[in-house]
């Protein structure tokens, strides 16, 4: 394959953009978040701490978060979209409806979500839930 001049002149800047690119990119490493340390967002009854929003070194998007309900609460409406979810209960109970089915989580319960499924949860009971979502995949 011949490479002409002028296909070089129009690669070049693609080729010096591209690790600037990748700068822009938060790359999940090994790092330690501290439970302490994370800044707590409250809304209302509920409390947020955002852990990572980042790329794994696949380029795959990882984002972390945990949320703490209050009794009675949900952190928003049903809802889809396109990346997984994991979630792992922490601590209190959780009513988990995926695609019109509920079920109900204790400490220690995981539930995977898939993509763009239906899914919403509540706090049914009269102390605080705790629990942490996995997001994976692209947003929107």
């Amino acid at each position: 394959m011949k490479v002409s001049r002028r296909d070089l002149s129009l690669l070049l800047p693609a080729l010096a953009a591209a690790p600037a690119a990748a700068q822009d990119k938060k790359m999940l490493t090994t790092k330690i978040f501290k439970y302490e340390d994370l800044p707590v967002k409250p809304n209302g009854q509920n409390k947020g701490r955002a852990v990572f929003d980042w790329e794994t070194h696949a380029g795959s998007p990882v984002e972390l978060h945990m949320t703490e309900l209050g009794p009675g609460q949900a952190p928003h409406p049903p809802h889809q979209h396109v990346h997984e979810e994991v979630l792992m209960l922490r601590r209190g109970v959780l009513d988990v409806t995926v695609m019109g089915k509920t079920s109900q989580l204790t400490p220690g319960s995981v539930i995977y979500v898939g993509s763009n499924e239906l899914h919403g949860w509540k706090n049914p009971g009269p102390e605080p839930c705790e629990y942490f979502v996995i997001a994976l995949g692209k947003k929107g």
